[in-house]
């Protein structure tokens, strides 16, 4: 057969394929010629084809007449410190937590000691409470078929690296803290991939032993004792990538130039904890919120979005943005650094470490518009909370107002404003989520509103994905 009939043999093949698909909704012939002759054939839209062809989109519409509104001046800053850097990882929410903590710690202490916390340590108890809060789930739910939505949360999502501060609180209080140099970052707690996929495997392979168990009439000493068991499995699988979390140490604090303050002491990580923490930080703070679908002024619970199965689920106040403003400009003006998430990655210039909502004007290069709202961008999962950052300054005009915020990242001192990100306030209104702020920035109105009985929401809600 020549090339002439091959291509024809093609053609009537597509047609056919086309003209075969009668269920109503479906492409038909008639309508994939519609969209094909409302296509405008140009040489402008052949020279665009070529340009976005080969280049990164981002370049293409980087909006050069907004370029001129990035500076670094903050009316309200609180004292720098060194930046981290979480790796292939996940865990934004324990540096960002962390950074929080250590900065609490520097501004407190009047001998100007300075502390690097080790995430390594307590991502070890986070993943090991995690795998519980899995295994005991699906315990829970076993009577439950596995079509059910709740056991298909726990076999879906058996184990992350993402979390939120309520992790950060609970699992501090519990385990402790050590300083970084006493337990230093591995390959696995800085590439947490495979390490995840395979204690994955292992939990989904449990819970469906557990399940059996259950609905084979296996009393409950037994089923729990076969859980611990299990458990003992990933225990072992984490100190062999994660390593043997720290029972016990020596430590000399030192300040920010590296000068030793002190005599060496032992530490356990509850003492060090306390020393360097204090009391408890559950009951301490509270954490706001902003979403735009649900009714502001009320409190609501994120079911399973927890640590540790005995611990707290992430419970937040709804706030109106210019409300959560107030709460982070009083913290910021004290000095207090606080642990907050955004949508990073909308519209943000990676280079500059620059954040607003003009940055790139991808509506002129495809001829269309990107009009939706933020709480349309959440409810279709085009929008939310996909990273934590410390906020650290805020730049108010004369009648203070915000104009632009700042906050430390964790990709690395290289990475954007010398490991900062400067964000626009307009893009602050739309791209930031979540603030956890420390009670006594927060009038007795609004704790009250927080103290009361939270509606309880599903974490499978487009909002409530874990930070990473």
């Amino acid at each position: 057969m020549n090339q002439k009939l091959l291509l024809m043999s093609a053609l009537i093949s597509v047609a056919t394929s086309v003209s075969a698909q009668t269920k109503e909704g479906g492409i038909s012939s008639d309508m994939l010629q519609k969209i094909e002759n409302s296509q405008k054939s140009s040489v402008a839209n052949k020279a665009l084809f070529n340009a976005i062809a080969g280049n990164n989109i981002d370049e293409l519409t980087k909006n050069h007449a907004n370029q001129t509104s990035f500076d670094t001046h903050f009316s309200v800053e609180t004292p720098k410190q060194s930046i981290s850097d979480q790796q292939s990882s996940g865990r934004c929410w324990m540096f960002s937590g962390m950074n929080v903590l250590r900065s609490n710690f520097a501004k407190n202490d009047e001998s100007k000691r300075i502390v690097e916390y080790s995430q390594a340590y307590l991502f070890f108890w986070d993943q090991l409470e995690k795998a519980n809060l899995m295994l005991q789930g699906v315990i829970d739910c076993a009577d439950k078929p596995m079509e059910d939505t709740r056991v298909q949360f726990f076999f879906q999502h058996p184990i992350s690296d993402g979390g939120t501060f309520c992790g950060v609180a609970d699992l501090t209080e519990k385990y402790g803290l050590v300083p970084k140099s006493v337990q230093p970052e591995t390959f696995s707690s800085d590439n947490t991939k495979k390490m995840a996929a395979l204690i994955s495997s292992k939990l989904r392979e449990f819970g469906l032993s557990l399940r059996k168990m259950k609905k084979e009439g296996a009393k409950k000493n037994a089923i729990q004792a076969k859980k611990a068991e299990m458990l003992g499995t990933i225990y072992h699988m984490l100190t062999l990538t994660l390593g043997e979390p720290v029972r016990e140490f020596t430590y000399q604090f030192r300040d920010k130039d590296g000068k030793a303050i002190g005599e060496a002491k032992k530490y356990t990580p509850k003492t060090f904890y306390e020393e360097t923490v204090g009391g408890k930080l559950n009951g301490s703070f509270i954490m706001v919120m902003n979403d735009p679908r649900r009714e502001y002024h009320k409190t609501y619970e994120v079911e399973y979005d927890r640590h540790t199965y005995d611990g707290h689920n992430w419970k937040y106040l709804n706030l109106p943005m210019d409300e959560i403003a107030k709460l982070a400009i009083a913290s910021l003006k004290d000095g207090r650094k606080m642990y907050s998430s955004y949508d990073v990655g909308k519209q943000l210039d990676r280079k500059k470490g620059f954040c607003d909502t003009e940055n790139f004007d991808y509506g002129s290069l495809f001829n269309t518009t990107f009009p939706m709202t933020k709480a349309e961008r959440i409810s279709t999962f085009d929008s939310g909370s996909t990273h934590a950052m410390t906020l650290t300054a805020v730049d108010l005009d004369a009648n203070g107002n915000p104009l632009k915020w700042e906050v430390e990242n964790s990709w690395g001192a290289n990475y954007g404003y010398k490991g900062y990100l400067i964000m626009t306030n307009r893009w602050f209104n739309e791209y930031m989520f979540r603030l956890v702020v420390d009670k006594k920035y927060v009038s007795e109105d609004l704790l009250k509103e927080y103290d009361k009985k939270p509606v309880m929401v599903m974490p499978e809600d487009p909002l409530f994905g874990e930070d990473e």
